[in-house]
């Protein structure tokens, strides 16, 4: 069939038939529904903040119980990020849950970087899924996504806005991640001064052109409560895994000399807010959003990196073998390319070495003439000492000769006087 004639079909406007009665495809929800509780969902936060802010205690005080996890010193080098996977339970579903924490956020007296591996950790979770895609024989069934679903941004209370690497940070993740900014430690200041503080983060978001999540409205199920949320951003939390007894009854809270701090009290902090629209409501929405948004952005500009597109120059359908030899044919000419290029080098580097020896060769053989003159001259100047030297020898032999004939004569001599003095005598 040409490929005309499919696209007639496909266009083909769509009949609506009325069943004569019940066949049982309405049971398919359920079917799914049972499929997706026994095989359990994944879900997966990235706490963002600086160190002692208290994501680990809001973390614990969201899903009512005690994460395992190290105390981080404010003297790091650089940032690190420790996910923490855990299996939970409640009901008949199971979650997997992981939990990432940024140590050493903030810490470093040169903030510029801080970013970066945060960055990094996203877009590595995101190629890992997208070589699983990209595999013959996938696995995606039980595969484990470690997928960034929300990142919690915790804003420190003790100033009147956001840091300029609070802005910088969340610049750089809004097209990553889903963004939900909180205030953390809210029970620090009053009333009046978070509501300001409040306004001026959401001003300054909007003025830097920050993208933060904002909780879906087009279900009309939820779409007035998350309308109404989306007014209350960011949210003001306070955390706390303690029981702290109020009037007749122990609720989850802080407690302080001037009184007691509930967290699960809407008057008190946002945390009941924060827990409704993460958990409760908009859970599969933050899931969906990072595979229908943030991933498929990534996805998209990976594969136009390796050359594939949707369609050509003349808007017909785009062959992936034709995309795969054509990117091999580029892949093969770029490495003829660079081996001509290395071949190339190799020889400038065999050229230059040949010249470098030679040099070194020259110079060598100068300084061997050299140590051979210098050599010479002191066996010249050697021989003329030495012949100076028997000279003097052969004139001090002479002497010496002349000296003992002249001795002897002397001793002649005198051993004959005595003995003619002795024959005069007799006479």
């Amino acid at each position: 069939m040409a490929t005309s004639e499919v696209d007639a079909f496909a266009n083909e406007e769509k009949r609506t038939l009325e069943l004569s009665g019940h066949v049982g495809f309405d049971s398919l929800p359920d079917q799914l529904v049972s499929k997706a509780s026994a095989q359990g969902f994944c879900f997966n936060i990235l706490c963002v903040g600086e160190t002692g802010i208290g994501k680990s205690t809001l973390m614990n005080t969201l899903f009512n119980t005690t994460f395992e996890n190290e105390e981080a010193s404010h003297y790091g080098q650089m940032v690190e990020l420790r996910p923490h996977t855990y299996e939970l339970r409640e009901s008949n579903v199971n979650l997997k849950l992981t939990v990432v924490h940024t140590v050493g956020f903030g810490d470093q007296i040169n903030k510029e970087q801080s970013y970066k591996p945060i960055l990094e950790y996203i877009d590595a979770q995101f190629a890992k899924f997208l070589e699983e895609e990209l595999k013959i024989k996938r696995s995606l069934f039980n595969y484990h996504d470690t997928r960034i679903h929300i990142c919690l941004y915790f804003i420190a209370p003790n100033g009147h806005s956001l840091k300029s690497l609070d802005l910088v940070t969340m610049k750089k993740l809004d097209s990553k991640v889903n963004i939900i900014p909180v205030i953390a430690k809210a029970d620090t200041v009053s009333r009046n001064e978070l509501e300001k503080l409040k306004i001026k983060v959401m001003s300054e978001l909007v003025s830097n052109g920050v993208q933060i999540y904002q909780f879906p409205t087009e279900d009309e199920a939820v779409a007035e409560i998350n309308s109404s949320m989306n007014t209350l951003l960011p949210f003001a939390v306070v955390g706390s895994v303690d029981d702290v007894k109020v009037g007749n009854k122990m609720v989850k809270g802080r407690l302080y000399p001037w009184g007691s701090v509930e967290v699960e009290n809407e008057k008190h902090c946002d945390f009941v807010k924060l827990r409704e629209m993460v958990l409760r409501v908009n859970m599969e929405d933050l899931r969906e959003q990072t595979h229908a948004r943030h991933y498929e952005l990534y996805r998209r500009c990976k594969l136009e990196e390796m050359g594939f597109k949707d369609t050509g120059t003349d808007s017909q359908s785009f062959s992936l073998q034709q995309t795969y030899e054509a990117k091999r044919k580029e892949f093969i000419v770029e490495l003829q390319r660079k081996e001509e290029e290395m071949r190339q080098m190799f020889v400038n580097k065999v050229k230059e070495t040949e010249a470098e020896l030679k040099e070194k060769e020259k110079e060598l053989h100068e300084r061997f003439e050299q140590l051979k003159r210098m050599h010479q001259e002191e066996k010249k100047n050697l021989e003329e000492k030495r012949r100076e030297l028997e000279e003097e020898m052969n004139a001090f032999n002479r002497r010496k000769v002349a000296a003992e004939t002249l001795m002897g004569q002397a001793l002649q001599g005198c051993s004959q006087q005595p003995f003619k003095k002795d024959k005069d005598k007799k006479n």
